[in-house]
């Protein structure tokens, strides 16, 4: 099987999409002045000259997710070029803390805040930020790479997935009682897990008493992510119920440690609303679900990536060219937008009445942005943060990268050297 790199896309004098073309050929346009180059994430070209315009069917395969999603471009026998796109996981996360700066700022002398009372009520079609964002970004690098290809030469196909999350917890559910969970006919959870605990504690095994009352406790603590699902909650009395057993090398920080694979549903909801989306935004796209692309990737001799899924999804049967190149894309949190950190800014004399913001969220430094792509003694980083005089860097993994022989992570300027200037996404070929 040939091995190449990913193709280059090409448009023409009047900005429409051609056929991709390899990356030697590109070279040689761009050298000759014959070209110039549009964009540098995907690598686009256009032409400077009129040319002939053959173009030939394309097929676009896109392996949705709710973490990664993957994408191919095929024609004929040739994979063209293969993309993974990696979305936000810290949305939900923000949100909540946004939400706890707000509570303590209302409670100390900062600017006034008028109240809202015009933002109760959701728009038709709302979802959540963390299920919008993602569902937002699946739709952006579709329509980016599609407007990269031929128009009426390029089909779309899709792989998208159905779950009934009742019938996998519960695989004889029928009938009304989907409508008749487990807490079914119990006053509350509280009494359900009671219930279901025989009423006793699961640490010392006593019953309850007025003297040591059970309580429900989290397995996976709160402040780690555990939500309040009966499977997360367990009866444990007061006296078990303790500040010592919460801590490490207590019986309660031992059960959230081996509880920390508790089997979760928040993916398969996700996917169900995706899929519907999925069938809104794009109604003349072939979909196609998992069940079929395992087979088809299997029979075509690939492992198990997003990247060579979305290749199954595309329809080939044959493959005679695939490139040995993958291009990573990441979101990368630029900004950071409180005007108010956790901890009172040290050293103030007076009110923030003109909100002004830490040294820390500044965007830039000296010709330097956040999120430019920079080379540091050789190694390539993405920059993430400044101080007076130096920047934070981290390499593709997300780890800082640090002077050899140093333990603190400030790289002082004059040791970076610029590659490129990114916006809100990284990219980089593995």
């Amino acid at each position: 099987m040939n091995q190449n790199g990913n193709r280059v896309f090409v448009l023409n004098m009047r900005g429409q999409a051609l056929m991709p073309t390899t990356q030697r050929k590109a070279r040689i346009l761009l050298k000759q002045d014959k070209a110039k180059i549009v964009k540098y994430n995907p690598f686009t070209i256009q032409l400077k000259y009129p040319t002939g315009e053959a173009k030939q069917d394309i097929h676009l395969g896109v392996d949705t997710g709710s973490e990664n999603v993957g994408i191919a471009i095929t024609s004929g026998t040739k994979v063209l070029y293969k993309v993974v796109v990696k979305l936000r996981q810290d949305v939900s996360q923000l949100i909540t803390l946004r939400s706890i700066y707000r509570k303590d700022r209302r409670s100390r002398k900062t600017r006034y805040r008028a109240p809202r009372f015009l933002n109760r009520k959701r728009p038709e079609g709302w979802l959540p930020p963390s299920i919008q964002n993602r569902i937002n970004h699946h739709f952006r690098w579709i329509d980016e790479f599609m407007s990269l290809l031929p128009v009426g030469f390029t089909k779309l196909h899709i792989e998208v997935a159905k779950f009934d999350i009742a019938k996998t917890i519960n695989p004889e559910i029928k009938g009304i009682e989907y409508q008749q969970g487990n807490t079914y006919g119990f006053y509350n959870d509280r009494y359900y897990v009671f219930a279901r605990d025989n009423y006793e504690c699961q640490v010392c095994g006593c019953k309850g008493s007025n003297e040591n009352p059970l309580h429900t406790h989290h397995k996976i603590f709160q402040s780690c992510g555990g939500t309040d699902r009966v499977d997360n909650l367990v009866t444990v009395c007061t006296k078990c119920h303790s500040y010592k057993n919460h801590q490490p090398g207590g019986i309660l920080y031992k059960w959230m440690v081996s509880d920390k694979k508790l089997k979760q549903y928040k993916e398969p909801p996700f996917m169900n609303i995706l899929r519907i989306r999925m069938f809104q935004r794009y109604p003349n796209a072939i979909f196609t679900y998992g069940s079929i692309t395992t087979p088809d990737r299997k029979e075509l001799g690939l492992e198990k990536t997003h990247y060579n899924d979305a290749i199954a999804i595309s329809g080939i049967k044959l493959i005679t060219e695939n490139p040995n190149e993958v291009l990573v894309i990441n979101q990368f949190r630029r900004n950071k937008r409180s005007l108010h950190e956790a901890n009172a800014r040290k050293g103030r004399k007076e009110p923030n009445r003109i909100a002004k913001r830490n040294n820390k969220n500044v965007d830039f430094c000296k010709g330097f942005y956040k999120n430019d792509k920079v080379s540091v003694l050789g190694k390539i980083g993405y920059i993430v943060g400044f101080t007076t005089s130096s920047l934070y860097v981290h390499d593709k993994e997300g780890n800082y990268i640090t002077l050899q022989d140093k333990s603190y992570k400030q790289i002082p300027i004059s040791k970076v050297k610029s590659i490129n200037h990114n916006n809100n996404w990284q990219y980089h070929v593995i």
